[in-house]
C-alpha cells in the first residue's frame, strides 16, 4: 500500500459500443448492443442506453433482443477497436513507463514512476487531464480510479462509472469498502459469493469481521487469506509494464449442434488455422495444443498435447488438434469448438522430423514440385502442396542420415520397404552428405543462437536442388561449418 493515491486505473465506458457510436453518428443516443448475432450469441458490450432496458455483457443475445427489441445489434469490429485502443494506450505511456494493460479498454498506470503525481492533488489533476485528452482524441469517455493499490484503484474506477473519477484517500479504504458487496472484490465470482452468502457474509465489512481463520476454514487457506487481506484494503502488487501472454485461442459457438463427424473435423481444422494466424500475429509460437469441445448438454471437455518444441506451423497445430479430437465422443452433438496454443515462446524450434513423412507413392514429393518454406507460402517443416492443406512434410528431410548411419540410410524416404520395421520414436537424426549446399538466409542474426538457413537437398527420386528453409539453434555456428540440422523421427 502506498501513502499517496498514485496508482491509476482506466476503464473505458462501454468500449465496443461507444466506438461504434463514435464512428456512426446515427447510432449516438440509441441503444447499441455488440456481440454474436446468432441464436446462441452473447452480448460483448451494451451501451448505457441499452443498459436501461436491462441488457448487460455476457447476456444471451436472444434475451437482449427481448428486453430491447429496437436496439442496434452489431457484430464486433476488433480491428477498429484495436486501433482506438492503441491511441488510448499511447496516451497512458506518455504518463508513465509502467503501464499494465488488462484488455483493449482497461489498464493500470503507475503515476509515481512517471514523475507526474506524488500526492492526492497532482494525482487528481493527472486523472482529469487524461480523461479530457482521451475525449478530445477519440470522442470516448473513460472512468478513472486513483488509489494506493491496484485493487482499490480498480474498485474506484468501477464506482466512478460512467465517465467519472474517484480518488480513494489513503486511510479511508476500510470505511469505503465496508458497505460494498463481497462481489466487488477481485476473484469473488458467483459461486464464492453464494457460498459466503449462505454463511451470512454479504458485505466486505462482514468479511473483515469474520477474521482470517474463519475465512480459511470456509474457502481454503490461499483464498481465505487473500479475501481477508482484500477486505482490509491491503494489496502490494506492483504495476507490471509487460504482461506475457499465456495462451492464444479461438472458438466458435454454432447456431445448430453439429453431429456430422466430418463437419466437426473440418471446423477444428479451420479453427486451428485461425489460431495460428493469431499466434503469428502476436509474434509467438507455442508448445501445447489445446482442444475445447462443448457438447449438446453443455458439458465441456478439454484435451491437450505438448509438442517437443514451440511451433507456429499451421500443419502441426492442425494435426495435433485432429489427434485430440479423435479422443472425444461427439455422438450427441457439439455446440462449441475451440483450439488454443499455450506454453508460448517468442521463437520457433523447428522439429524437422516430428511430422509424418507423407511422400507420394513413387517417393517424390507433392505434384507441383514446390517445397514448403517460411518464405514462399508453405510451412517450414511441413510444407503445403500448392496452398492446399495436405501436409507433405518430407521435402528434404528424407535425405537425412541416421546419427550413426550413412546418407543411404537416410535416403530411404517416407515409404519404408515392405517388412522394414518402423524407426524407434526417439531415434535421433542428423543431416548428412546429401546436403549439397547451405547458406545463411536473410533472417540469420550472427551469434543470437537462433536463425534461419536455406538448405539445398539432393534426393533420389526428386528434383535436384530442392530448397527448404529451417531453423538452426547454435550460437557458435560459422558459415564454413557443417550444418547441424537435428530432429527426431516420429
Amino acid at each position: 500500500m502506498r501513502a499517496a493515491p498514485t496508482i491509476l486505473h482506466l476503464d473505458m465506458d462501454a468500449f465496443y459500443a461507444s466506438v461504434e457510436q463514435a464512428s456512426k453518428p446515427s447510432l449516438r443516443g440509441k441503444p447499441v448492443i455488440v456481440g454474436g448475432l446468432g441464436p446462441r450469441g452473447v452480448v460483448a458490450t451494451a451501451s448505457y442506453e441499452a443498459r436501461r432496458f436491462g441488457v448487460h455483457s455476457a447476456m444471451p443475445m436472444g434475451q437482449a433482443r427481448r428486453l430491447c427489441p429496437n436496439g442496434a445489434y452489431l457484430i464486433p469490429r476488433f480491428n477498429l477497436y484495436r486501433q482506438v485502443s492503441d491511441v488510448v494506450m499511447a496516451m497512458l505511456r506518455e504518463l508513465s513507463p509502467l503501464v499494465e494493460p488488462l484488455s483493449l479498454d482497461e489498464a493500470f498506470v503507475d503515476l509515481e514512476a512517471g514523475g507526474v503525481a506524488f500526492d492526492s492533488r497532482s494525482a487528481r489533476e493527472t486523472g482529469e487531464r487524461l480523461r479530457a485528452d482521451i475525449r478530445a482524441a477519440t470522442g470516448l469517455s473513460g472512468s478513472v480510479g486513483l488509489a494506493g493499490s491496484k485493487m482499490l484503484a480498480k474498485v474506484a474506477s468501477e464506482e466512478a462509472k460512467p465517465a467519472g473519477l474517484l480518488l480513494i484517500e489513503p486511510g479511508t479504504e476500510r470505511e469505503l469498502l465496508a458497505p460494498m458487496s463481497v462481489r466487488t472484490l477481485p476473484g469473488v465470482g458467483p459461486a464464492t459469493g453464494e457460498h459466503l452468502r449462505r454463511a451470512g457474509i454479504t458485505t466486505v465489512g462482514e468479511l473483515a469481521e469474520a477474521g482470517e481463520d474463519e475465512l480459511v476454514r470456509m474457502v481454503g487457506r490461499s483464498a481465505g487469506a487473500g479475501l481477508y487481506r482484500m477486505a482490509l484494503g491491503l494489496d502490494d502488487r506492483p504495476v507490471v509494464a509487460e504482461r506475457d501472454a499465456k495462451s492464444v485461442s479461438v472458438e466458435d459457438t454454432f447456431d445448430v449442434d453439429l453431429h456430422d463427424r466430418v463437419r466437426i473435423r473440418g471446423e477444428v481444422q479451420r479453427l486451428a488455422d485461425r489460431c495460428v494466424q493469431r499466434l503469428r500475429g502476436s509474434g509467438h509460437s507455442g508448445r501445447t495444443i489445446v482442444l475445447k469441445v462443448r457438447r449438446y448438454d453443455f458439458s465441456t471437455l478439454t484435451r491437450s498435447e505438448t509438442l517437443r518444441g514451440p511451433t507456429d506451423d499451421p500443419a502441426v497445430v492442425r494435426e495435433a488438434a485432429a489427434r485430440l479430437l479423435e479422443g472425444v465422443d461427439t455422438t450427441g452433438g457439439v455446440r462449441l469448438l475451440g483450439v488454443g496454443v499455450s506454453g508460448l515462446a517468442d521463437y520457433t524450434q523447428e522439429d524437422l522430423f516430428a511430422q509424418s513423412l507423407a511422400a507420394e507413392p513413387d517417393g517424390t514429393d507433392s505434384a507441383d514440385g514446390t517445397a514448403g518454406n517460411g518464405e514462399t507460402g508453405g510451412t517450414s517443416g511441413a510444407g503445403g502442396t500448392g496452398g492446399a492443406d495436405k501436409a507433405d512434410g518430407a521435402g528434404g528431410e528424407a535425405v537425412a542420415a541416421g546419427a550413426a548411419g550413412t546418407a543411404a540410410e537416410g535416403a530411404r524416404g517416407a515409404a519404408l520397404p515392405p517388412g522394414e520395421p518402423e524407426p524407434a520414436p526417439e531415434r535421433r537424426w542428423t543431416a548428412g552428405s546429401d546436403v549439397r549446399h547451405a547458406v545463411y538466409g536473410p533472417g540469420w542474426v550472427q551469434g543470437s543462437g537462433v536463425g534461419r538457413v536455406t538448405v539445398r537437398f539432393e534426393q533420389p527420386g526428386s528434383e535436384p536442388g530442392r530448397v527448404r528453409t529451417f531453423r538452426v539453434d547454435d550460437p557458435e555456428l560459422e558459415p564454413s561449418d557443417p550444418l547441424p540440422l537435428v530432429g527426431q523421427q516420429s
